[in-house]
């Protein structure tokens, strides 16, 4: 089983969502149906970025590392790294 660190982003809320899940696109239709509180407040989340990683323990890691940086500009430029 793998797990993939994702990013995602609401056009209305103009704000990015970083996570991570066994199942994207799962998850993805949790955030829009407003399971999520975080993600409830709006329900055009797209996913922008993911990352696969073969243990839970690394895709926390990952999901931390993004975190920790405090920053959109890495956030974007992770994003635009793959368009």
């Amino acid at each position: 089983m793998s797990y993939t660190v994702y990013i995602i982003y609401s056009l209305t809320l103009d704000k990015y969502y970083i996570g991570y899940s066994e199942d994207v696109s799962v998850r993805l239709e949790q955030h829009n149906s407003g399971i999520s509180t975080f993600t409830s407040k709006a329900s055009d989340w797209q996913l922008k970025y993911s990352e696969v990683f073969p243990t839970r323990e690394a895709a926390m890691n990952r999901e931390k590392e993004i975190k920790n940086k405090k920053s959109r500009k890495y956030i974007e430029w992770l994003v635009d790294s793959v368009s």
